[in-house]
């Protein structure tokens, strides 16, 4: 468990907003690269990571997160951002953030509603929170559009949002973007656990890096896939069972149900070999397996993953689901 947890850690700390993942796609691949398995890399840089040639079952997650770019650089020298992904601004206000100039220079910053001062602003609390009434405070001496020009920055910049990590003494494991950087996890650790036995189980797994914004697997499974086990937060909240300390098998989301062979086996599994799961249906989500799909690809697809609260905000989940996501994977490769 504390391997999932440190490797969680470690990847977080790496910003990989959806559009700028290669450096967390450059970790990985220093990761497994003294490791017996086969990796191959797509065009637009997500990863698949095979122990055989031709993999029949296909593991996927993915290491894009939500973030946002450079919008405009405002008179007062202000940066007013667009989003990148789903991102809650009532969530991320009051959030510090990193903006990264296009030759790679690092800039802090605070993001905040416009004119925040309460001293000032008695209608603070009723303003509407939208990318037009908060921008981003630079921690540098600038008061013009030219100042923050000269220090190199300029539209299309990225941002990344901080994570505040905290691994409690209870369990429970609090971060941003552990959608789905807590799935990569088990995932990585999964791929070192097989690498160090010698076994050369039929699975490859694939690490997206689009998913935040709809076309992560469109492209990269390969053709030999019949199966793709989709590695996702689990959606916790009102109408949901979803528990922050158990996996979830999600059998329907606004995409339509995943499939029936492969949900009933994972049910069968989870049972068997006592698993702390939830089956659950979530209302507003999307995977990459309804990716897949929509892109043409004749596979089977099922939805797993541990129980997130506060999806898209302030995120937490459990080591126990963490720990349950991981047997319930490796329990559904060793059956396949």
């Amino acid at each position: 468990m504390n391997n999932i947890v440190t490797t969680l850690k470690e990847i977080l700390a790496i910003n990989s907003p959806t559009g700028y993942t290669i450096e967390v796609t450059n970790h990985l691949e220093k990761v497994f690269s003294g490791l017996d398995v086969i990796i191959t890399k797509t065009n637009k840089g997500s990863l698949l990571v095979s122990f055989v040639k031709d993999p029949e079952l296909i593991v996927t997650g993915h290491i894009d997160t939500l973030g946002a770019m450079v919008k405009e650089i405002k008179d007062d020298g202000t940066i007013e951002i667009t989003r990148l992904g789903g991102l809650e601004l009532n969530s991320f206000e009051g959030e510090y953030v990193t903006v990264r100039s296009f030759k790679g220079e690092l800039f802090r910053g605070t993001f905040l509603l416009n004119n925040p001062a309460s001293h000032v602003n008695k209608k603070l609390g009723e303003t509407k929170r939208s990318t037009e009434n908060m921008s981003i405070r630079l921690d540098e001496l600038v008061r013009s559009a030219e100042d923050v020009i000269k220090l190199g920055i300029s539209v299309g910049d990225f941002v990344f949002y901080d994570t505040r990590f905290e691994y409690t003494k209870s369990g429970f494991v609090k971060s941003r973007f552990l959608d789905d950087k807590a799935c990569a996890a088990v995932m990585i650790e999964l791929i070192k656990e097989y690498a160090a036995s010698g076994s050369k189980p039929n699975v490859g797994f694939y690490f997206s890096n689009y998913e935040e914004v709809g076309h992560g697997s469109c492209v990269g499974i390969p053709d030999s896939a019949k199966e793709l086990l989709v590695l996702d937060m689990a959606v916790i909240g009102e109408g949901c069972a979803g528990k922050e300390d158990k996996l979830s098998i999600c059998v329907k989301d606004s995409t339509g149900p995943y499939d029936f062979t492969m949900t009933n086996k994972l049910r069968e599994l989870a049972i068997k070999h006592k698993i702390d799961y939830v089956t659950d249906i979530y209302p507003y989500y999307g995977s990459d397996g309804s990716a897949a799909l929509a892109a043409g690809y004749d596979v089977r697809v099922g939805l797993i993953g541990p129980g997130v609260s506060a999806s898209h905000g302030v995120e937490r989940t459990h080591e126990k689901a963490l720990d349950e996501t991981y047997k319930l994977t490796k329990l559904y490769i060793e059956n396949f």
